[in-house]
């Protein structure tokens, strides 16, 4: 008689525990749909960080075990580090690496993420509700709270990985139980997966841990030497998984970012729906403010409205509860001063307060400071709803909760429906480019690599070079990452310049070339041997193309038809749209409305004459400062000298430029017009004084003329 009670309440006990986790699924299906777990249904990763969370994978999936075993060398090459810096999920990443060899092209785990984090939030939000009360009712309706969370959601349509909010919950619950039983293996696990996920995550987690890994130590409910052992054993662990995930591949100035002040969290980011609510209108800000989204909903604001009575009657025990709960308190209100940052938003408004640079730019590592509000939110809420289900009569909270779900889930369909339309796109299983021309498929079964020129983190077009290198089990350095290595960085982009200059290319590697490296390349492209050549709207730079026997014969012109040509008498614009600026070579600033700028010590112009030419006129402004009123600009012709300019007007200035007969004869011999510019005086506005602009600056360039 006593087994069959035993087992009919474990069977009672496990039919309850489900409900959670259905309920996660229901809200999975409502706000997701259910085409996103199509695992070859890659349509809706089609743009943004979702394209690079994918394309991540799609290299490390077939790149060979290294140590660590996160790291991606195909995924940007030089630039390249681990999985971990194109958020493709390092934990799911490992788990189906293993079984690459069977899996389907495409495959992604990424709509499976999103269906374990709804499952996974509704589990530790019924967990958290558990410390409140037993009434399965009232866990159900809380837990469903915590699963309909806009900062949750929003995270789904654009940063997958931090989607994993579960992780905060559970961090906060095992801070909050009152016993301490196998506390150090949940800790050591929470940890480990956090360090696997995200860095944020876990930056969130660890603080909440050693809060109060702190606390229970000061209660003694742990011994000192007990707790030292936990975290000691705990750092070493989160250590190895940050090792193995590939966080240390990326060292010095390239993990601290620009934006630390920016995307932050605002004061009034709780009472702010940002586009969240079809009854409250949002409060004006700023853009990046969306960082730290924590409106936690309207159904949770009508609870908070409710719970101020036990709050202020005293009846909910508050000062009590945060006295025993200080210093779990203390690392939330850290966080959200973090989250604040030094460039305090009230609103529109902004009050800034000074920071050391040194702390700026360790701050910079987190630079979307307010997403650490998020444990600050979920705490909030966990403590609204904690109070109206520990202090209202069941009836009376079973109604205030039911009411709060109800409002909850049709007020944020405001923001959730657009991405429920993202994310049940029409399947596919690749992505619509550009890429059409037979040439590409023949390309990709002659060369190894792909490399895009001049090479960037975030280039223009990385995520078609990236796919196309994806799909054809290439390498390329045409990618989007998190972080990158300023010093490889720097070091690809001057191999790449030397590259173009000397014309001597890698015989395995095909090269995209952005407009102005293409000008600069068909001045000393070996026409017997390598093609150069627009296709599909990019430019392409094939070595060997022309002696290859087994590669598709390609109608290409001369490379030096990609050189515009000019008239005796005209006169060439460099403002932004005009015909002017296609003859811009190396050491130039995108075209403006007024015209374009000099950046660094030398720039040149390349054109084709269609007759002869005996002067130029060129029209500029210069950039003068009391300290360097003037700018000099020393002009060679084909590499030959011809002037020196001085200018000291910062507008209007003319340059005429004579060219002796055996510069106009050499210029007719070449078939080219090459006017290179030198700026010895040069200078930041940032050595000015003037403010973080490194760029040096020299001359506006409005206008040439031929003669």
């Amino acid at each position: 008689m006593t087994h069959q009670c035993v087992r009919k309440d474990s069977v009672t006990r496990l039919s309850v525990n489900v409900l959670p986790l259905l309920l996660g699924v229901l809200a999975f299906f409502i706000v997701i749909g259910p085409r996103a777990l199509n695992p070859q249904n890659i349509a809706w990763l089609g743009s943004g960080d979702p394209a690079t969370h994918y394309l991540g994978w799609v290299f490390f999936r077939h790149s060979p075990w290294s140590l660590p075993l996160g790291l991606n060398p195909s995924y940007g090459l030089e630039l390249s580090s681990a999985i971990i810096y194109s958020d493709s999920n390092p934990l799911l990443a490992l788990i189906f690496k293993p079984f690459a060899a069977w899996l389907p092209e495409p495959f992604q785990y990424f709509g499976l993420w999103l269906l374990l984090c709804f499952v996974l939030q509704g589990w530790f939000a019924w967990k958290l509700m558990g410390l409140a009360t037993a009434n399965i009712a009232l866990r159900l309706l809380g837990a469903a709270l915590f699963l309909f969370n806009p900062a949750l959601i929003s995270r789904m349509a654009e940063h997958l990985s931090l989607a994993g909010h579960f992780l905060i919950l559970a961090a906060l619950y095992l801070a909050l139980r009152p016993h301490v039983e196998r506390r150090c293996p949940a800790w050591g696990m929470l940890l480990a997966v956090a360090a696997l996920i995200h860095a944020y995550l876990l930056a969130m987690v660890g603080l909440i841990w050693l809060a109060d890994l702190l606390a229970r130590s000061l209660r003694r409910q742990l011994l000192l030497k007990k707790a030292f052992v936990e975290l000691v054993g705990l750092l070493l662990l989160t250590g190895v998984c940050c090792w193995q995930a590939g966080y240390f591949t990326v060292e010095g100035e390239g993990l601290a970012s620009f934006g630390f002040g920016l995307f932050r969290a605002n004061v009034l980011t709780f009472f702010d729906p940002a586009g969240w609510s079809r009854v409250l209108g949002d409060i004006p800000g700023v853009p990046g403010d969306s960082a730290g989204m924590a409106f936690p909903g309207l159904g949770v604001m009508f609870l908070l409205v409710c719970a101020l009575w036990f709050i202020c009657s005293g009846e909910g025990q508050i000062v009590a509860t945060m006295r025993k709960r200080w210093l779990l308190l203390l690392a939330l209100f850290g966080l959200m001063l973090f989250a604040f940052s030094n460039r305090i938003g009230v609103g529109p408004l902004e009050f800034v307060y000074w920071l050391p640079d040194p702390v700026i730019s360790m701050a910079g590592i987190f630079r979307a400071s307010g997403r650490m509000i998020w444990p600050v939110m979920y705490a909030a809420i966990f403590a609204v709803v904690f109070l109206i289900a520990r202090n209202a009569a069941p009836r009376t909270a079973l109604l205030l909760l039911v009411t709060a779900l109800l409002v909850q889930v049709f007020d944020t369909r405001a923001g959730w429906s657009g991405i429920r339309r993202q994310q049940m796109v029409t399947p596919a299983a690749t992505w619509k480019t550009p890429m059409v021309n037979p040439f590409w498929q023949s390309a990709a079964a002659h060369y190894q690599k792909v490399r895009y020129v001049i090479p960037q983190n975030l280039t223009t077009h990385w995520m078609t070079l990236s796919d196309y290198a994806g799909r054809n089990h290439l390498a390329t350095d045409a990618v989007y990452l998190g972080r990158v290595s300023a010093q490889a960085q720097e070091d690809l982009e001057r191999t790449a310049a030397r590259t173009i200059d000397s014309g001597k290319y890698e015989r395995d590697t095909l090269y995209v070339l952005e407009q102005r490296s293409a000008l600069q390349a068909a001045l000393n492209v070996d026409d017997d041997s390598d093609m150069l050549a627009r296709i599909d709207g990019f430019h392409v730079l094939a070595p060997g193309w022309k002696r290859c026997v087994d590669c598709l014969p390609l109608m290409a012109g001369a490379s030096r038809d990609l050189i515009p040509s000019f008239d005796a008498g005209e006169k060439l614009q460099f403002v932004e749209g005009s015909r002017g600026t296609a003859a811009l070579g190396k050491g130039w600033w995108f075209a403006e409305a007024w015209g374009t700028g000099s950046v660094g010590p030398d720039a040149e112009i390349i054109l084709r004459p269609k007759a002869g030419v005996s002067s130029l006129t060129l029209e500029t402004n210069a950039f003068l400062s009391e300290k360097t009123p003037r700018q000099t600009v020393d002009i060679s012709i084909n590499n030959v000298p011809v002037i020196s300019a001085s200018l000291t007007n910062a507008t209007s200035n003319t340059i005429n430029i004579n060219l002796p007969a055996e510069v106009q004869a050499l210029v007719a011999q070449q078939g080219v017009l090459r006017i290179q510019l030198h700026f010895p005086l040069a200078v930041s506005p940032h050595d000015l004084g003037w403010g973080e602009d490194i760029r040096k600056l020299a001359i506006g360039l409005l206008a040439l003329t031929f003669h």
